[in-house]
């Protein structure tokens, strides 16, 4: 068989897939598997978005679609980024094959070999992937739970080297739930109007900000930043539509010509039914996405509960997106059933061993103190799940 590209020798597959594969695999086998693995919001889209998605079929041409999306969809996707706060014009927009896709665009369009980029650590693991196979390196700014998994503006700017082209920035944050204040991007803004490097600011959560706390966003504290600023955002999370594949980029209009021509050369152009139905999200009525937010918020509650009652755990209040990321590292060391607890990697494998409940060693974000629980999933599994991992933890010994 002829050699693979060398850059591949840095990837490996998700390790939050494999573990949600492992986890269906049991649930086919008749096991009570309960997952917590998956950032998959437990809704389905509004009726009105299933009803654009009809009309787009029934309306069908057959023809290939512009690559950098509808004008219906551009429209509709500034119309929301106005009531957001943000100012954009069509030819800075560019619509791709889900968020991955415009990140993975992005890191192809502006990182090359030797480059540096920095991630705030806890990090979305296919940031660190997607900067692998560019060959630019990625650098890990370790955040850790003593200081809420949040980068300090001091640390951003020790990160900053003669090498950094990027920072990828994502609020409120996956893993950790965790959302920054205004004073807190501000700072962090601050430190970057010193610097020439591109800023991603991946915001696909900003709709699931809890406790009537409000989204800041670093073009609302530092203006300044937009020339070199690139918002991706999606409607995978906010609509309950990860399946249907659709991300969005506003930019710079020369970065968002650039991932145009990525879709010419690659994915052509996002499908039209699902560009119907995410224009349908974006201008539509947004009052199920605010039950649903609330709902979430509800599931933190029921979670942090738990976590909270549980000797020896620490994890930061999260304000935002559906996940927890508690701190265990208390734990490593102790024994369960006479085996020993040696990392986030064995812990979690004895978790779904013992107690059927599937989460993700915080190792695969960079954390390794830690786990990820996503607590979308309905609340019969939640109260069920959270009470295994209690009584997993209280017979640690």
């Amino acid at each position: 068989m002829p050699s693979f590209a060398k850059k591949m020798g840095d990837v490996s597959p998700s390790v939050i897939v494999q573990i949600s594969n492992k986890a269906r695999e049991l649930k086919k086998s008749g096991k009570d598997v309960i997952s917590f693995s998956i950032g998959i919001p437990n809704f389905l889209p509004a009726k009105h978005i299933y009803e654009a998605a009809h009309a787009a079929i029934d309306n069908d041409t057959g023809t290939y679609l512009p690559c950098r999306g509808s004008d219906e969809l551009i429209n509709a996707f500034i119309k929301r980024l106005k009531l957001d706060g943000f100012d954009y014009q069509p030819s800075e927009i560019c619509a791709s094959i889900g968020a991955k896709n415009s990140l993975f665009n992005l890191a192809f369009c502006m990182l090359d070999e030797g480059d540096e980029v920095i991630l705030p650590t806890p990090f979305w693991s296919s940031y660190e992937d997607m900067t692998n196979m560019t060959g630019a390196k990625a650098v890990h700014v370790r955040c850790g739970s003593k200081q809420n998994y949040k980068m300090t503006a001091e640390q951003l700017e020790s990160a900053i080297t003669p090498k950094t082209k990027m920072l990828i920035f994502n609020n409120p944050s996956n893993p950790t739930g965790m959302v920054y204040t205004k004073e807190e991007i501000k700072a962090l803004g601050d430190v970057l109007e010193r610097h020439d490097i591109w800023i991603i600011s991946d915001d696909i959560y900003d709709k699931m900000v809890f406790d009537g706390h409000k989204f800041h966003h670093l073009l609302h504290t530092n203006p300044s930043l937009r020339s070199k600023t690139v918002i991706v955002q999606s409607v995978s999370k906010t609509y309950g539509m990860p399946g249907w594949r659709v991300g969005m980029v506003a930019a710079p209009e020369e970065v968002a010509k650039k991932l145009t021509t990525m879709n010419a050369n690659s994915t052509m152009n996002v499908p039209g039914v699902t560009m119907a139905a995410a224009a349908a999200a974006f201008s539509g009525d947004h009052d199920f996405v605010f039950k649903e937010r609330d709902n979430f918020q509800r599931k933190r509650d029921i979670v942090m509960a738990v976590l909270n009652d549980i000797d020896g755990i620490v994890c930061p209040f999260p304000r935002g997106a559906f996940y927890a990321f508690p701190d265990v590292s208390a734990y490593y060391g102790k024994k369960y059933k006479g085996e020993v607890i040696t990392d986030d990697v064995k812990l979690a494998e004895m978790i779904l061993d013992h107690t059927l409940v599937a989460l993700v060693p915080g190792g695969a974000f960079g954390e390794p103190n830690s786990i990820r629980i996503s607590y979308a999933c309905p609340d019969e599994d939640l109260i069920k799940g959270m009470q295994r991992l209690k009584d997993f933890f209280e017979a640690c010994e």
